[in-house]
């Protein structure tokens, strides 16, 4: 029976010699030393760490001859003072290779797109210069509402390149959700589709982004990428091919370490998304580290992770292109028109490193999916799993179903991080053994701890995902938060000076790896017995009958909802096996006061469970106020919530 710390694998010697870590311990004297030492040592000297790691990743621009970090205070630290640099020039300057383009594109309908790295270097180029036409200078922002596909890459890249600041959603946001973020930062330039296709079906746009314009008064233009229909025009827009109609020579203006870059949201499903900022500097370094270190990307890899321009992850993928990398992306389902679509994609492009979510493995899981059968994976050697804890079940299910047989050196990198600092707290170790349930190691220059409710550290036993030292690519803060206040409430009230997540974690004293067990303002105290929901679902999503289910604590009570099987009933021998199952598995206390059947799960347009809202709606807060409708995936799956608030 696999439980959490069982081990599932370990690196062939091969395998640790030809890592990208091995050879950044060697460059920094650590050669053979243990990860965890060198992990100390990374936080102990953030100033040696990030300077070896600005010199070993080679990044271009003008290091400058300041401290790396010339205040240490949080909220507030200030890294390389002096430096400059641009982070389209980084990912559009490497040393590529010829036999691997800059990106591979596919959609759901069938449709691809290979583009070179010349080739690429020239659009952003052009769009660069379409974007100057248009009145757009450096700190003016460029938002898109565009799918996972070549246009938003290539936007982003433009914006970056003249020192414009870059936001994004997908197209299935609705014009509420698009609003509530585009209106807070004023935006000069709008990009977006006439339409997307998803599951099988075309979905026309035109009309909602129609609606968009009247309420941005700031936009000086609105280009229109047309995506389902070559013939797509709105009166008055530019059509993305006159933006792109000039030949221009690239132009990569090099700004201060700490100059904006992107904005990103919260998930915003609680009042206004939080738009969070972050920098050129801090950004290229950070996703650096990540991929180079504990992703194992570099040139020549193809780098793949499933994501929406909506989710991190797709800031994350697009950095791929900063370690030499080919880009591949994909627009759609991951489940049309079956579960095996994106390893078949996988097999396709040869993707050599495969992110995706918790949610879709343990999809694959659940349906008996043996991906290896689906498909020829023996090139992954990396395949990421984020977006929700992956239970010890959904670890052994990779290994027994996804590696193959007669390729088993995969290295599973679980990663827990978030949005807002647009990188990972736990990371991979491609050189270290994989263990259910565990993420490898906190990464390399995070000072990442559990503290317990009195703001001391914890080893061993579970506690507040908190992070005590500043990291680079840390918010330059909230747009619009002018005296910081916001930034100080989010994270640092808590514990003053210190980085407080909200999830809860433990630290494994024997490996230094990290479990995480899902958010800390959801947890369930029940008779002082405190859990994070992650562990309650691992144990009920086994019972025989569940799809999907949702846990909340409201009013006193435990509340447990289910999605059931096809061919499931919720009688009263379905509710005492999972009462059964919760007192044996978890704690008495821990057995619910309530099982409810629901049609489906209401989820973020990440994919992230709406635990906090739904408690909120069930302990009698105006839905309005307690969930933005916009930032639902399926406002529908609220319906049942709402009832039940409404006739308990």
């Amino acid at each position: 029976m696999v439980t959490e710390g069982t081990l599932l694998w370990e690196p062939s010697d091969a395998r640790r010699r030809a890592a990208v870590l091995t050879r950044f311990f060697e460059a920094v004297g650590q050669a053979g030393a243990d990860p965890q030492d060198v992990w100390r040592w990374s936080v102990d000297h953030l100033d040696d760490f990030w300077d070896e790691l600005w010199r070993f990743a080679g990044v271009l621009g003008d290091r400058g001859d300041g401290p790396v970090l010339a205040d240490r205070s949080m909220p507030g630290a200030t890294w390389f003072p002096t430096a400059r640099l641009n982070y389209a020039e980084n990912a559009l300057s490497r040393p590529w290779d010829d036999a691997h383009p800059a990106v591979l594109g596919h959609r759901e309908d069938g449709r691809e797109v290979r583009i070179e790295h010349a080739e690429l270097i020239d659009l952003v180029a052009r769009t660069a210069a379409g974007l100057r036409r248009l009145g757009v200078q450096q700190g003016d922002r460029v938002v898109g509402v565009l799918p996972n596909a070549e246009h938003a890459l290539i936007a982003f890249l433009a914006s970056a390149s003249i020192g414009a600041i870059w936001s994004s959603c997908s197209p299935d946001f609705g014009a509420s959700g698009v609003l509530d973020r585009f209106r807070q930062i004023e935006p000069t330039v709008l990009i977006g589709v006439d339409g997307y296709v998803y599951n099988g079906k075309r979905h026309a746009t035109l009309d909602r982004l129609a609606s968009l314009t009247p309420e941005l008064p700031t936009l000086k233009a609105t280009v229109l990428v047309p995506y389902l229909e070559q013939d797509a025009t709105l009166d008055g827009w530019v059509t993305w091919d006159e933006l792109l109609a000039e030949p221009a020579e690239p132009d990569y203006v090099r700004l201060p370490f700490d100059a904006p870059l992107w904005i990103l949201y919260s998930s915003g499903t609680t009042g206004l998304p939080k738009p969070i900022v972050q920098g050129h500097g801090g950004i290229v370094l950070e996703h650096m580290k990540q991929l180079l270190l504990h992703t194992d990307l570099g040139p020549g890899e193809r780098f793949f992770w499933f994501s929406t321009t909506g989710w991190m992850m797709w800031n994350l993928l697009v950095s791929g292109l900063l370690v030499g990398s080919t880009v591949v992306t994909f627009d759609g389902s991951p489940g049309y028109p079956d579960l095996g679509t994106l390893w078949r994609m996988a097999e396709q492009s040869e993707v050599t490193v495969f992110g995706t979510s918790a949610p879709y493995l343990t999809s694959c899981q659940n349906a008996g999916l043996v991906p290896r059968d689906e498909a020829d994976l023996r090139r992954i050697k990396t395949l990421g799993s984020t977006g929700a804890p992956l239970s010890p079940e959904g670890f052994a299910w990779v290994y027994d179903a996804v590696a193959p047989k007669d390729a088993p050196d995969l290295l599973l990198a679980s990663v827990s991080g978030g949005t807002d600092v647009c990188t990972a707290f736990a990371a991979g170790l491609p050189v270290a053994a994989v263990y259910a349930g565990e993420i490898q190691t906190r990464s390399f220059g995070v000072a990442a701890a559990a503290f317990d409710p009195d703001g001391n550290e914890v080893v061993d036993d579970v506690g507040e995902l908190v992070v005590t030292a500043p990291m680079p690519s840390m918010p330059l803060g909230f747009w619009g938060d002018d005296d910081g206040s916001r930034l100080r409430e989010s994270y640092f009230e808590e514990f003053p000076g210190v980085w407080r997540h909200g999830d809860w974690c433990k630290v494994i004293s024997a490996r230094g790896s990290m479990a995480i067990y899902g958010r800390s303002d959801s947890t369930l105290n029940r008779g002082g017995v405190r859990m994070g929901t992650a562990e309650f679902y691992r144990v009920v999503d086994e019972v025989e009958g569940v799809a999907d289910s949702l846990v909340v604590e409201a009013g006193g009570k435990l509340l447990l909802f289910v999605v059931l099987d096809e061919g499931a009933e919720l009688d009263d021998d379905f509710r005492k096996r999972v009462s059964t199952t919760l007192r044996n598995e978890l704690t008495p206390r821990h057995v619910p006061d309530r099982i409810e059947a629901v049609p489906d799960v209401p989820r973020t347009l990440n994919g992230k469970k709406l635990e906090v809202p739904v408690k909120r709606i069930l302990e009698g807060v105006d839905p309005d106020k307690a969930v933005s409708t916009g930032a639902v995936a399926d406002p529908e799956s609220l319906e049942p919530f709402l009832a039940f608030a409404k006739h308990s």
